[in-house]
């Protein structure tokens, strides 16, 4: 269904209260003294092909065949192409991007993470965790606003942050190769021009569905409900 997509450039979970507003992961370094503000540069479209992984092609049709969104937009996450397939409520594709993910490979967050610095994150816990995640905006610290995909391990979606050059995270998302897109704290980054003209305006009202394809598990495992996708393919062509 979503193979030869092209570039043309997460059960539910509700945002808790809390007094002090969380820090992203990829924020937190920033917090102690404050610093000038820098403008990320626009990602623009490339020539890159996306293509989805088969565990990948199989959550979208699934999503898609089942209406597991409901009737909110959502976004699916494949991390081993290290790609974004964003959709609105009906399943209208509206687009695909590249994305940059946790420098570290695992499918959950570990215990406590959301409350460590980030000098307190070992490489190893930088994941960016797998599952169906309800997303949607909230106020971070310092009043930023972000887009909550695990909000208890203070996990966000947001544009592609460049305040450390040597990460080079522009050219990263522009690479050719999804083996390169492995350098956040375990929030997904995207270009700019995406996030702000797309997906931002997609889930700022109500948020939406992200679903994130595992690295090491099983899709059955992440995903049990995606093993009936033969039965509900089966009834839909009757």
């Amino acid at each position: 269904m979503a193979a030869g997509l092209t570039v043309a450039l997460l059960a539910p979970q509700a945002t808790p209260a809390a007094t002090t507003k969380p820090i992203t992961r990829e924020r937190k370094a920033k917090t102690a003294t404050p610093a000038k503000k820098v403008v990320p540069p626009k990602v623009t479209s490339t020539t890159v092909e996306l293509v989805p992984s088969d565990a990948a092609s199989r959550v979208l049709a699934w999503v898609a065949t089942a209406h597991d969104n409901g009737r909110l937009p959502y976004a699916v996450i494949d991390k081993q192409t290290a790609s974004l397939f964003l959709f609105k409520a009906n399943g209208e594709p509206l687009g695909q991007t590249p994305v940059l993910i946790g420098v570290g490979v695992g499918d959950d967050s570990s215990p406590g993470v959301g409350a460590k610095t980030l000098a307190e994150i070992g490489p190893a816990e930088r994941t960016t965790p797998a599952g169906r995640f309800v997303a949607k905006f909230g106020r971070a610290f310092g009043r930023q606003r972000v887009l909550w995909v695990d909000y208890a391990n203070s996990v966000a979606l947001h544009a592609v942050i460049t305040t450390n050059k040597k990460e080079r995270r522009v050219e990263r998302l522009l690479s050719p190769t999804a083996e390169d897109n492995r350098i956040t704290f375990g929030c997904i980054n995207v270009g700019t021009s995406f996030y702000t003209g797309k997906l931002r305006p997609l889930f700022q009202n109500k948020g939406g569905i992200v679903y994130i394809l595992p690295d090491t598990k099983s899709v059955d495992d992440v995903f049990p409900r995606a093993r009936l996708l033969p039965y509900l393919e089966a009834a839909a062509g009757q």
